[in-house]
């Protein structure tokens, strides 16, 4: 991989002030990519991604907006394309959980999870699609999440909402393959960022347990994957879902 082979390209990422988003942010960063690092709350720590970027020469820009307010996704993109550009790469990271067993789940909680992770993702595709294709080349990248694919005790929401990416990124795929656009999802498995580090020893040592590699991964070890998929080595991959998940899932 070229060192700045993204060098011109805008990205938008959005969850970028924390966690595997932040970790993509920086990685995109170190390619070249002037990064739009989305946040919804979380200012400060968004103001360290950008101010470590930075620091090693790179571009980037505070894009603060909430990915399930359609009204609002679609402002903000519209004036990054009006003074920036088009964005070229688009990675779908935000995501919340609202965990609880189904028989006891809010609809409030269902609702939440679904508007962050799965619309969300719809909002901002949609945002960026028509300057994408008058640019005849772009990449989307999802995050799923392995619970996607098996399943997950008390993450109903959040298992149905990142199971949908998979069918909406096919799809996407499918639609914009005629305009030089790829789309494909990455799905991490247990990952060390806030959303593990508040899980029980117990559970924490059961995960363990079946994961082949023995440890959880780190958020820049996916972000890797990610930033691979934004290049042109992967240029002949669409509609794919990549497992990053140790062994845990093998396909």
């Amino acid at each position: 991989m070229a060192d700045r082979e993204l060098e011109g390209k805008n990205a938008l990422v959005t969850g970028g002030s924390r966690g595997i988003g932040r970790a993509i942010c920086l990685k995109l960063a170190q390619k070249g990519a002037s990064v739009f690092i989305n946040f919804t709350s979380n200012e400060e720590a968004a103001k360290e991604v950008l101010s470590r970027i930075e620091a090693s020469g790179g571009k980037a820009f505070l894009c603060p907006f909430d990915v399930s307010d359609k009204d609002a996704v679609k402002e903000a993109i519209s004036a990054v394309v009006k003074e920036h550009g088009p964005i070229q790469i688009l990675v779908n990271n935000a995501g919340i959980t609202r965990d609880g067993l189904l028989a006891r789940m809010k609809e409030q909680d269902w609702d939440q999870v679904i508007n962050v992770n799965l619309k969300g993702a719809f909002n901002c595709i949609q945002a960026c699609a028509m300057a994408m294709m008058k640019s005849r080349w772009g990449r989307i990248i999802n995050i799923g999440s392995v619970v996607g694919t098996i399943g997950n005790v008390g993450q109903a929401n959040y298992s149905a909402a990142k199971a949908g990416l998979e069918g909406l990124t096919r799809t996407v795929a499918r639609e914009m393959a005629t305009r030089g656009i790829t789309c494909n999802l990455v799905a991490p498995g247990f990952v060390e960022t806030d959303m593990t580090a508040g899980l029980p020893e117990k559970i924490k040592t059961s995960l363990l347990g079946q994961i082949p590699l023995g440890r959880m991964g780190s958020p820049e070890e996916i972000a890797g994957p990610v930033v691979f998929l934004a290049t042109e080595a992967a240029s002949y991959i669409t509609g794919h879902t990549l497992h990053v998940n140790g062994g845990l899932v093998c396909q």
